[in-house]
Formats: structure tokens, C-alpha cells, sequence
């Protein structure tokens, strides 16, 4: 993946295969202009180029050359550090480049630099609803270096790569040191109104607490009271991420103010460096949430003693997590939300996708569950349409959908909003 913030259980590897993206750096047409005036000996042709791409941001976003206009011609662009040139440079363009990596090929992501100018380009034809976080990585070493696609070496390409200063949109932050990332949004990609802080909302309360040892930030609803409930519970996995990086009390803030939000009070919950044990399908996890931290959100904040308005969230190991809370613990969590959910777990010699399993061979539960996945999403594509097709023939109230992105923070914030907003706001 092209930014930091996120460690799931390996996955088997992807396939060789198309990724969907065609690349080549002189299909733009604005990029074609630049190489006919640098050609002609115009003397101010690239410094025309990028005051263009200043007052109009980036990437480029062109008609689709073949005329469909359900996509678009995509152009990343990086200028030239006169003080540290580069000799190659990978656009990252989060989830799409991960498929060739993990396919051991990342040539398709190298930009070319424009003859005679300290332009770096590469084109993507996309869909016009396309959704990404991307940066770039520029290295001063040779070709096979650039291209290594190992562990190792793809994190130290996370470890540096950079954001684009000519886009123009707020960056996606990160985490453990890294860089935050740009956020390519195409003009059909599903709007996310609800994601920056407004001025004009009233805003609730964060705290940090601690129970039984974990880590747990608290954001209250404008208004609460110990007493004025009860209210409406969301119980956010990975909470170290949506807590101090992304901010989610701005998010939650805007959906009370929109009104599609009951008063909800939110508990983030930190890994403490246990992801990888508490979020594959860990009962001993799960009764924790249930019978430790709802009982102490209960008591603290009026939150939580209603399964029915009660809804676990996570995206990827997460969300695979979210869906075994339903499960697993019914009488708790009577909502899921899960984003990009790991539902090939576990993939060993017990076989692979267990939770559908047991969703198609057990006793139906009292719970809804809110589902999304990433077209672009390789590896949990078909496996959580397989989930949405087991909940659906054993009846579950599923609402499922398909986002034209990835396994990606740039979508799945967006994404939360209205995951929640579909599974508290009906009450």
C-alpha cells in the first residue's frame, strides 16, 4: 500500500494480471503541448506547464482518449529537485500499484521524465468515480533498484515516499513518521461532505482513558450528560488511526449536525501492538469489548446497553473482527460496520474464509450488518461478495456496498460516515 497506516495478516500473493491502468507519460494532451513548445525552443514552455498545473492543482485530469465519459485520462506529474535529481521515480497510487508489487512487477509505476524538461510524468486511464491516496518515491540509484519488490524494500519505499505539493486538496495524514499522502478524487467518486471540520458545528467532547490496560480515546456527542441518555453506541477498532491521524470527532461531530446521527457517544479502541492477535477472529477479543469495555461505556457515558443501537467498526483485519463481534456476540453488538473486511482469514491448513463459514452453517442472529469492499481490491473483492451472498440467502439485514478504490483510509473515511449514518440514523 502507498501510505503507512495500515498492517493486516499476510495475504497470499496476487497474480500476474491487468491492472485495470494503462500507463505512458505523452498521452496527455496537455503533456503533448509541453513536448511540441519545449521541441519548437519555446524558452518559457515548462514554466508555462507548471503555472498551469499551480492554478488548476493535480494531477491532470483530461477527457478519456477513447471518448467514454465514464473515465478519465489521469496524469501524475512531480517536478524536478534541482538540489537532489532523481533517477527513476514511482507514482504510488495506493492499492493499484500494490497488485503489481505483490505480482513482483512495479515497472508499470515508473514515471519517464519529458525530454528536455525536469517534468516526471505518468498517465492512468480510470473510471471517473476512482478514489485514491498516492505519493511518489524518487530514488538517485539504478533501474533494478527502483523495481525491487520485496517486504524490505516496499517498506522502505513507505518509509520516504512523499506527498504531491501540487495537489491542492488536504493531504491524508499518517503515522509512525511517515509522510501523509495526496488524494486523487475523480469527479464521480461518492461525495465525502462529511469528513473536514466545519466551523460552523457544534463539537463534542475527546477524552483519553484507560481500561483494563488498553488505550481508549472517548468522543462524546455536543450536549452529553452521564445522565441524559441512553445513547447510541459506535465502537471504532484500530482507534490509535481514527483517533489522533484522522481525527473521526470532526466526522462524528458533522454527522449530528446533519442530523444523521442520533446523540452517539464513540470508543476507540487502541491495538497496543496486538492487531495482528485480536483482530483474526479472537474470542477472548471479542468477550472483552462485551463484557469489559460496553459495561464500563455504560456506566461512564450512558452508552451501550442497547445491542440494537450498538455497532462495532473496522475496516480490514477490523472489519473481518467487526463481523465475528455480530456473530460471536449478538447479545453486545447488535450493528456491524465492515470496510474492506479480511475475509479470506485465515488462509492456512484450517483452509480459508472461516467466518462465512459460519455465518452459512449457524443459527441466524439478530444483527445487521453493514458491508464495503474496493473494486480494486483484489484480494477481498469476491470473497466479501461471497460473505454478502451467504447473509443474504440465510436472511440477514445486509446492506452491502462497492467503491471504485481501494484498501485505502482516502475511501474507507468517507465510508465510516455514511456506514454509520445507515445503521444508527434509521432510529
Amino acid at each position: 500500500m502507498t501510505s503507512s497506516q495500515h498492517h493486516d495478516p499476510p495475504a497470499p500473493p496476487a497474480p500476474a494480471g491487468p491492472t485495470g491502468t494503462e500507463a505512458h507519460p505523452v498521452r496527455s494532451p496537455l503533456l503533448r503541448t509541453l513536448v511540441e513548445n519545449v521541441t519548437a525552443g519555446s524558452p518559457d514552455a515548462e514554466e508555462a506547464f507548471w503555472r498551469h498545473v499551480r492554478a488548476t492543482g493535480a494531477p491532470l485530469v483530461e477527457p478519456d482518449p477513447e471518448g467514454d465519459p465514464g473515465h478519465r485520462l489521469v496524469t501524475f506529474v512531480r517536478r524536478e529537485d534541482l538540489e537532489r535529481p532523481a533517477t527513476h521515480v514511482l507514482a504510488l497510487l495506493h492499492t493499484v500499484t500494490d497488485k503489481d508489487r505483490h505480482a513482483g512487477d512495479l515497472a508499470p509505476h515508473l514515471m519517464e521524465r519529458v525530454a528536455g524538461t525536469g517534468v516526471w510524468a505518468i498517465s492512468h486511464r480510470l473510471r471517473a468515480d476512482h478514489r485514491a491516496s498516492y505519493q511518489f518515491h524518487a530514488t538517485e540509484g539504478t533501474r533494478e533498484d527502483a523495481l525491487r519488490a520485496d517486504r524490505a524494500a516496499w517498506l522502505r519505499v513507505l518509509d520516504h515516499a512523499e506527498p504531491d505539493p501540487f495537489n491542492d486538496r488536504a493531504p491524508l495524514p499518517s503515522r509512525d513518521g511517515r509522510n501523509p499522502a495526496s488524494v486523487l478524487e475523480l469527479p464521480d467518486a461518492p461525495p465525502q461532505s462529511r469528513i473536514r471540520r466545519r466551523d460552523d458545528v457544534d463539537r463534542g467532547r475527546t477524552l483519553d482513558a484507560e481500561v483494563d490496560g488498553r488505550r481508549i480515546t472517548v468522543h462524546l456527542p455536543p450536549g452529553h450528560r452521564p445522565d441524559g441518555g441512553p445513547y447510541a453506541l459506535a465502537v471504532l477498532l484500530d482507534g490509535e488511526m481514527w483517533g489522533p491521524v484522522l481525527g473521526v470527532g470532526d466526522l462524528l461531530d458533522n454527522l449530528h449536525a446533519d442530523g444523521d446521527l442520533p446523540p452517539t457517544a464513540a470508543v476507540l479502541v487502541d491495538t497496543m501492538g496486538r492487531r495482528m492477535e485480536d483482530l483474526a477472529c479472537s474470542a477472548p477479543f471479542v468477550d472483552w469489548l462485551a463484557d469489559t469495555l460496553l459495561p464500563w461505556a455504560e456506566r461512564e457515558y450512558g452508552a451501550g446497553a442497547d445491542a440494537a443501537r450498538t455497532v462495532v467498526a473496522g475496516q480490514s483485519a477490523g472489519g473481518l473482527t467487526a463481523a465475528f463481534a455480530a456473530f460471536q456476540r449478538p447479545d453486545r453488538f447488535g450493528l456491524a460496520l465492515s470496510q474492506s473486511g479480511s475475509f479470506w482469514w485465515p488462509d492456512d491448513e484450517r483452509g480459508s474464509e472461516w467466518l462465512t463459514g459460519q455465518y452459512a452453517r449457524a443459527e441466524r442472529r439478530p444483527v445487521t450488518l453493514h458491508l464495503e469492499v474496493g473494486l480494486q481490491e483484489w484480494m477481498l473483492l469476491q470473497e466479501n461478495r461471497r460473505l454478502r451472498n451467504v447473509l443474504r440467502a440465510r436472511g440477514y439485514d445486509v446492506r452491502y456496498r462497492e467503491f471504485n478504490g481501494g484498501h485505502d483510509y482516502a475511501c474507507w473515511r468517507g465510508g465510516l460516515a455514511d456506514g454509520l449514518a445507515d445503521l444508527l440514523g434509521e432510529g
